[in-house]
């Protein structure tokens, strides 16, 4: 392998891990609200008995 086959496989692979690190390092839980949870909540009770409906 030619030396810039190898620097250029070495730079994808870099361009690739940091584009991971970044993904995660700017991933964050929601801090949802009690209120928030209870409309989440209900939401999907709804959701679900119109899938029960459905069938």
């Amino acid at each position: 392998m030619s030396l810039t086959a190898v620097i250029i496989i070495l730079l994808c692979l870099g361009v690739i891990v940091s584009g991971i690190l970044l993904l995660k390092q700017s991933a964050k839980k929601f801090n949802l609200t009690e209120q928030q949870l209870k409309e989440i909540k209900a939401r999907n009770r709804q959701l679900e008995k119109e899938e029960q409906q459905e069938k």
